[in-house]
């Protein structure tokens, strides 16, 4: 007589947009032997979709205020998080003068590398957090 147990282990990185693999596990028992056997079935997961917000949101709304002024929108026009500035028409002149509106603004000073690599509000909001954390420490 053999009696089977299962279970189920759920891995998930903590920062990759890797989707969540899940595996089965089937150990068969024998009740009288000492030998086990394991074997593992993948089982396919949906993806999920995640979005985190590190910045505040009063940092990411004062940003998006800043990219509006810098590239002349109109104050209806939608400017989120996850909002491009090249989707907004700007250009490398354009990204310039929003880092400068956010210097200012902020009282902050960006290396021109980490500069370059913006290319979204959030990513700008984030950094301005972190460089305001930087000067107050």
């Amino acid at each position: 007589m053999a009696t089977s147990f299962t279970s189920s282990i759920s891995m998930q990185p903590r920062f990759s947009q890797a989707t969540t693999t899940r595996f089965s596990l089937q150990k068969p028992v024998p009740v009288f032997k000492t030998n086990l056997s394991f074997t593992l079935r993948p089982r396919s997961m949906p993806a999920r979709l995640a979005i985190s917000c590190a910045a505040k949101q009063e940092t990411v709304e004062k940003v998006s205020e800043i990219v509006k002024k810098q590239l002349s929108l109109s104050q209806d026009q939608k400017v989120t998080a996850g909002t491009k500035f090249t989707d907004l028409g700007a250009d490398s002149l354009d990204t310039v003068e929003i880092v400068m509106g956010l210097e200012e603004e902020f009282g902050i000073t960006m290396a021109e590398e980490r500069a370059k690599e913006i290319a979204t509000v959030q990513q700008a909001a984030e950094l301005i957090e972190e460089l305001v954390l930087e000067k107050t420490a």
